[in-house]
């Protein structure tokens, strides 16, 4: 098999592993966070999801590649039951969130567990401060402690706070489009989930702003387990621990990162990460 290395993808330094020639192995069992069995997705009659089985481990930042339209958005939906809001959808198989199937759970709660952030950042029509203090003001959150006080914190895991702090009841939309995505970021992680949902945050920043949500990403990690999409591949090799690759509505491949980019098991992962197709 030829060098990956052609693909111009360098391998990120998340840990001692990564960039470090090593022999191919199944990589050390890590707690689940997240476990898919069979999961089957369907828009009305057309299927787009096939038998997606993997583990999503606790703690780590799990990054899913692939060509447009290859299913990897849809799965990540699925996984906060995001998907249920478009009309005639149904989903088969078990997605268990530290053991218990999702599907059984109250969806409010469910999403109160597993925060998502969009593509384009979305910030509502109010203040700064609003943004952030909005899913705990409708969730009654708040409780031993002021709104103030969960507002600053939440802007400061976002690597927000010094940056806004002056001007917290101005319009969100006064923010640049980076500033604005990390207030997304801050207002979902203002509810304190278990894992956070990411759908290509940084499709539409700057190299400047895609490196901040990068290295916020890197410094989350410690608190929650970080799933996310991209189509840059060298964002997912830098930042990501495990990476799934998919293709046609399959997951062709889940391993570690360093695995997926330098030794891939699949001829098909292989000539994605390579550019012959995608």
């Amino acid at each position: 098999m030829e060098d990956i290395a052609e693909s111009g993808v360098v391998i990120g330094a998340r840990g001692p592993e990564q960039g470090v020639d090593q022999p191919e192995k199944t990589p050390a069992k890590s707690i689940a966070k997240v476990s898919v069995g069979g999961l089957n997705f369907f828009y009305g009659p057309r299927q787009v999801l096939f038998d997606i089985s993997l583990e999503i481990p606790e703690g780590k930042i799990t990054a899913l590649i692939g060509p447009s339209g290859c299913g990897k958005s849809t799965f990540l939906r699925t996984l906060n039951r995001m998907n249920e809001t478009v009309p005639n959808t149904r989903a088969e198989g078990s997605v268990l969130l530290d053991g218990e199937n999702i599907f059984d759970m109250d969806v409010v709660q469910l999403r109160r567990r597993v925060g998502m952030v969009f593509q384009k950042s979305n910030p509502f029509p109010k203040s700064i401060f609003e943004n952030v203090a909005y899913g705990l003001r409708v969730n009654g959150l708040v409780r031993g402690v002021t709104m103030a006080e969960v507002v600053e914190k939440s802007l400061r895991r976002a690597a927000l706070w010094d940056e806004v702090k002056d001007q917290l009841h101005k319009s969100a939309y006064a923010l640049s489009g980076g500033q604005q995505q990390r207030l997304c970021i801050a207002r979902a992680l203002a509810i304190d989930p278990e894992v956070l949902l990411l759908d290509e945050p940084c499709s539409a920043l700057d190299p400047i702003a895609t490196a901040k949500i990068e290295d916020l990403l890197l410094d989350l990690v410690s608190t929650c387990t970080i799933v996310i999409v991209t189509h840059n591949m060298q964002q997912a090799a830098r930042v990501a621990d495990h990476t799934g690759f998919f293709l046609l509505g399959k997951l062709i491949e889940f391993n570690r990162t360093d695995v997926i980019f330098k030794k891939p098991a699949r001829k098909e992962t292989e000539d994605y990460i390579t550019g012959r197709f995608g």
